[in-house]
């Protein structure tokens, strides 16, 4: 998909602001946020073989985007792509029945009561609300959030085009807005310069993952 310049830029913004890729302590354990992306399953995969920690939990039933795309659950899908690149089974729990990022972090802190230091794997474009989310809903960890390293320009698929790509980051940002009112998550600041992107996506249409689409004139 060839974007205008305008809102090749606009996007990009979006997706700057929405990657974090903190820098990585060893952790009790890594947490892969199901996702239609097996690429974060790898990523797991990969800090898992690293010693970043000796334990994978995946989280992940199935959502809208992926209930034609695996044979059964997100995190099922993301423990088999992680087994195949070595990862013993007996290193990772299973966690099926997550139906949004705050369900993704109370069921788990339900499995890890323990838990202290974790690390978040997840989608590039997803970071800043994953860690937003951990910081509102599971309380007593320090979290911290990565990706798979991949740029903008590579991270649609087949299945996930640069369309719904755009449309998804500009319906999270309006997700940190409207759940920070309700303290699902914790506060972020929004940059004038991704604001007017926001906008400006809004208005070529980039609609689709809103919650509340903008009326027609």
């Amino acid at each position: 998909m060839q974007l205008p310049p305008d809102i090749q830029t606009a996007a990009e913004t979006l997706w700057q602001f929405h990657c974090v890729y903190d820098v990585l302590p060893m952790s009790d354990v890594i947490i892969g946020l199901g996702s239609y992306d097996i690429r974060a399953a790898r990523q797991c995969a990969d800090l898992f073989h690293q010693g970043y920690a000796k334990h994978i939990l995946f989280t992940g039933a199935v959502g809208n985007w992926t209930k034609d795309l695996f044979p059964t659950s997100e995190a099922d899908a993301f423990c088999d792509c992680a087994t195949t690149l070595g990862v013993p089974k007996h290193a990772i729990t299973i966690e099926d029945q997550a139906q949004n990022i705050g369900d993704n972090m109370r069921f788990s802190a339900r499995l890890l009561p323990n838990a202290k230091r974790v690390i978040f794997v997840t989608k590039p474009q997803t970071q800043k609300r994953c860690k937003a989310s951990a910081e509102a809903q599971w309380p007593g960890i320090v979290p911290h959030v990565t990706a798979p390293p991949t740029t903008f320009l590579e991270q649609p698929l087949p299945h996930h085009t640069m369309h719904a790509l755009i449309c998804e980051m500009v319906g999270d940002l309006e997700r940190m807005q409207i759940y920070a009112d309700h303290g699902f998550q914790s506060h972020v600041d929004i940059p004038e310069t991704v604001t007017h992107a926001y906008h400006l996506l809004i208005t070529h249409g980039f609609v689709d993952h809103m919650q509340t689409p903008p009326q027609k004139p």
